[in-house]
């Protein structure tokens, strides 16, 4: 039996290695994904091919082969989807395979097997964008990627940046890093959320425009409320000024159906463990390719001011069984289909948000209009701090988000995700007014 079982064991890992080392994987008919959802995904889907992404999105049958795909803890209701997401069983297994196969022998199997599945990973990343392979970059997080850019650009002295105080704090400290070390100039707009008009956006960009303005910073749905933000009127805004424009998408990749072109930017980054749920710890950097040539790497690299994507992935040793896992997030993504995928997530949202938006002492701190948000809700009750709220919910009803008091934002965020079930947010709903009804 001992014989048997080293045999077997020795063959699966003999087929593995060969997998990997024609760079299928992910990619290939014998994909986790495939192997795990396939046949079962088909036949829901073509219940639902008739239907509208707004109709699939309230198809609660369609959506139950997807929750089932993931193994969140039923101790808990997570609602921080918007923090960072679980990533699907089959994302975890692939992690999981690449890492033992790893440790088998790293700087073989790390170097020359995983190392070379790169270039189809960028080239399905790609894909999903709706960019050239060449230029997308692979990395960890939106920091890096947002960092790498806005250190590397060619900024000098007097030279101006536009932001808003909502920007991510990461990329804030980025550019005062830089204000206090080369003397730019940087510049943050307030706004109230939520606003539902475009031009009163676009406009409050327009006018800190100034004839030393060379940058302006956009984040696509901002972190702390979810207002989706105008981009594209931006960035046609910025252009007709000569002015480039950086977009921060850690929260709108993965979630909202768009392609990085089509938003007429210059440079986008994002986390690709949020809404794709891709492995915890990757993400993606997209540089116009006529703009790779100018900026800077972070980290080292023979020819700097080259025009090699490749020039910002020089990290050294990195997890590959994480950045492989990405493969299958992806797969995953396409199998819903990134629209459908969007409608749900919003109509999860509102489903909970429209419940509780009437109620005495709750107030809703985004809007519910399409164009203005998808996942991500704010929600505060009067004579409630978010912090009590937050705690509330937790201990009270094990339902986790997060407290934001941060600027003009003073609420508790909720974002739901694909995996999360009606029975959840009406649980949300309950404890919401509950709380609101005890609230003095």
């Amino acid at each position: 039996m001992s014989k048997m079982l080293n045999s077997f064991m020795t063959n699966n890992r003999r087929s593995f290695i060969k997998q990997a080392a024609v760079l299928t994987g992910a990619f290939s008919a014998t994909s986790l994904f495939n192997q795990a959802h396939a046949e079962v995904w088909k036949s829901a889907e073509r219940k639902v091919a008739h239907l509208t992404p707004q109709q699939v999105a309230t198809d609660e049958d369609f959506w139950a082969e997807i929750q089932r795909a993931y193994t969140v803890s039923p101790n808990i209701i997570n609602l921080n989807n918007g923090g960072v997401s679980p990533s699907p069983l089959v994302v975890q297994q692939a992690v999981e395979r690449y890492n033992q196969l790893t440790n088998e022998g790293p700087s073989y199997f790390m170097w020359r097997i995983l190392d070379q599945g790169r270039e189809p990973l960028r080239e399905k990343l790609a894909l999903l964008a709706g960019a050239l392979p060449e230029e997308i970059a692979i990395n960890r997080n939106s920091t890096e990627a947002l960092n790498t850019i806005i250190y590397g650009l060619p900024l000098k002295s007097s030279d101006e940046v536009i932001g808003a105080r909502l920007d991510y704090p990461h990329m804030v400290q980025a550019y005062r890093a830089r204000a206090t070390r080369e003397g730019i100039v940087y510049k943050q707009l307030t706004f109230d959320f939520p606003i539902e008009n475009d031009e009163q956006i676009v406009k409050a960009y327009e006018d800190a425009i100034t004839s030393k303005t060379k940058l302006i910073h956009v984040t696509h749905i901002v972190n702390y409320v979810g207002q989706i933000m105008p981009v594209r009127k931006i960035c046609d805004m910025a252009k007709s000024h000569g002015i480039e424009v950086i977009v921060d998408g850690a929260h709108s990749f993965g979630l909202l159906d768009f392609k990085i072109p089509d938003l007429n930017c210059d440079y986008f980054g994002t986390s690709l463990h949020k809404f794709l749920s891709a492995p915890i710890g990757s993400g993606m950097m997209w540089i116009k390719k006529e703009k790779i040539s100018k900026v800077f790497p972070l980290l080292c690299d023979d020819n700097p001011q080259g025009a090699d994507i490749r020039k910002f992935e020089n990290l050294g040793t990195r997890s590959f069984p994480i950045e492989q896992g990405i493969g299958e997030a992806v797969n995953f993504q396409m199998a819903i289909g990134s629209k459908r995928k969007e409608e749900r997530i919003r109509y999860l949202k509102n489903y909970w948000a429209t419940k509780v938006q009437h109620l005495p002492k709750v107030k809703l701190h985004t809007s519910l209009k399409p164009e203005y948000s998808c996942a991500i809700c704010g929600v505060s009750v009067d004579g409630v701090t978010p912090a009590q709220l937050d705690a509330a919910l937790f201990n009270q009803y094990k339902i986790h988000q997060v407290s934001i008091v941060f600027e003009n934002v003073s609420c508790v965020r909720i974002t739901p995700h694909v995996y999360t079930t009606l029975a959840d947010l009406d649980k949300l709903v309950k404890a919401i007014t509950e709380i609101a009804g005890k609230a003095t």
